[in-house]
């Protein structure tokens, strides 16, 4: 039965590839299942090792790199239409876009997938029956991971290292390394059984190897984790008090008045502000969904009758530049008198949910984008951070949480991250608690604090090494509060240099070796 199987070429090339790449999604959150990442992408390999050994027999009516790439594309289309069903539920929001789900379902995972399948096509070319193969499958596919973050506007989500977002300790190389290098060390992790298959009493190395390497990311991320308990607590004295709102809001547009004042209200109440204690509080994105921040100045007595003078208000906001004629989805600083302290408008923006690519083509057959009206969002220039009592705070708003390159890009000693994001667009799937495990990559890769807002999400205060201190569930409503310590930090990630030396050192390493193997 398993020989018949194995050389039907319905099952090497469609059927098992989809299969061990749908399975692999469960190595994620909320499932966290990581182990299985060790069955799945070496089954992969060995697919792909199989269709190189058999090309010019059983496959010899069929193009041999065609197979190879149709292995790794249908091993992709699994994975991405598992890991990504989510995405349909923001077009559920709007009657007008519902139309369009199902292209979302089938759609993005056919292009995504294409980026596996042209990794396994090239790495299949070289993959022989050896050692060596598997490092340079294990190149091809990280930098194809890479490729899939950087092309058009990217998309980095559910990286191969962000299966490891449960255990803490393993996470702390991100710091020293980052995050495609740490992916890259992923991806070499979970090919070790595949050694198995090539010589039997290479087992207790196998197991040697990955025992050893397991200890000794545990050992390196419990001694930084320790050590930075330690430092924090003598960093108590000299703190700044934090409060973060999750107010569980239902997603509405169209809001009348009353329904703003109301929200404001809310918010206020769920704030449980103290005027005898300066405070920042943190609103998430989304709240005042149709309307822009001079719209909201109509209540700033709700605010100021309130909150104190000392207090601080930090939120997201729709805002006009009405002279060029554009809009922004905005992170707001105020105070009690809604004076603006701060602003920062969002770098990244969703495709087709806060822009429309093409929109001048796309509107006249009635598209629009998916978060409000036809008017695209404009993007924001770079900024500097903002700086409060020496915390020099770098704000994110929502989707931006997945892009490193946002973090790398600041120069400036930052040690507190703010994300705001609005979770509610995807309702109770898969999406949001992946969504919030980034948050836990991003604190650890620039050593800093992170606090996160989010509606109908998990909002959380996360240590400088991925703990999460206070936490709201999703579909929570309340608040957290915490005295944030004020962090030196001058260490963290900046770039993506120990990536490329991992990838050039493996490719040398494999072409030196292969003739010998």
């Amino acid at each position: 039965m398993l020989e018949k199987i194995i050389n039907q070429r319905l099952y090497i090339v469609y059927l098992i590839p989809i299969l061990i790449g749908s399975l692999s999604v469960l190595s994620f959150q909320p499932f966290n299942f990581s182990v299985i990442n060790f069955l799945t992408i070496p089954s992969l390999f060995l697919v792909l090792t199989y269709i190189s050994k058999k090309s010019k027999s059983n496959y010899r009516k069929k193009p041999y790199l065609k197979n190879l790439f149709l292995a790794g594309y249908f091993f992709g289309f699994g994975f991405f239409f598992f890991g990504n069903y989510w995405i349909s539920y923001s077009l559920t929001f709007d009657e007008s876009f519902k139309f369009l789900i199902p292209f979302s379902l089938i759609l993005l995972p056919m292009f995504l997938a294409l980026f596996y399948g042209f990794a396994s096509m090239i790495a299949g070319i070289f993959i022989k029956n050896n050692y060596s193969s598997i490092l340079f499958f294990c190149v091809i596919f990280s930098f194809s991971d890479y490729l899939r973050s950087k092309i058009l506007s990217g998309f980095p989500w559910n990286l191969w290292a962000y299966s490891w977002s449960w255990f803490t300790e393993i996470l702390q190389i991100l710091n020293p390394i980052g995050l495609f290098a740490f992916n890259f060390l992923s991806i070499n992790l979970f090919c070790i059984p595949a050694l198995f298959f090539f010589k039997k009493k290479n087992l207790y190395l196998i197991f040697s190897i990955l025992f050893t390497s397991f200890l000794c990311l545990y050992i390196y991320g419990s001694y930084v984790i320790n050590k930075n308990n330690r430092d924090i607590k003598n960093l108590t004295k000299k703190s700044v008090n934090f409060k973060i709102v999750s107010p569980n809001f239902n997603l509405k547009y169209n809001l009348t008045s009353n329904d703003l004042e109301n929200l404001i209200i809310k918010l206020v109440k769920y704030s449980e502000p103290n005027k005898k204690k300066p405070t920042v509080f943190v609103w998430p994105e989304g709240t005042f969904a149709g309307y822009y921040l001079d719209d909201l100045k109509r209540y700033k007595n709700l605010i100021k009758n309130n909150f104190s003078e000392n207090d601080l208000i930090i939120f997201g906001s729709n805002t006009q530049d009405l002279e060029k004629n554009k809009i922004f989805n905005s992170l707001i600083v105020i105070n009690n008198n809604f004076d603006i302290i701060y602003r920062y408008n969002k770098k990244k923006l969703v495709p087709f949910g806060e822009f429309l690519p093409l929109q001048i083509y796309l509107n006249k057959l009635g598209l629009k984008k998916i978060t409000q009206g036809y008017g695209s969002f404009e993007r924001g220039e770079t900024q500097k951070n903002f700086i409060y009592k020496d915390l020099n705070i770098l704000p994110i708003i929502c989707y931006e949480i997945i892009f490193t390159e946002l973090f790398q890009a600041s120069n400036q000693n930052t040690n507190l991250i703010i994300n705001i994001s609005e979770d509610a667009w995807f309702g109770n799937s898969i999406g949001p608690p992946q969504h919030f495990a980034k948050a836990v990559f991003r604190s650890i890769e620039n050593n800093s604090f992170l606090i996160r807002s989010a509606n109908k999400g998990t909002s959380a205060i996360i240590s400088n090494k991925g703990q999460i201190i206070r936490r709201i569930e999703q579909n929570e409503t309340g608040n957290i509060e915490y005295s944030l310590p004020i962090l030196n930090n001058k260490i963290r990630n900046r770039n993506d240099l120990i990536f490329f030396i991992l990838l050039i050192t493996y490719t040398l390493i494999f072409f030196t070796t292969r003739k010998k193997n």
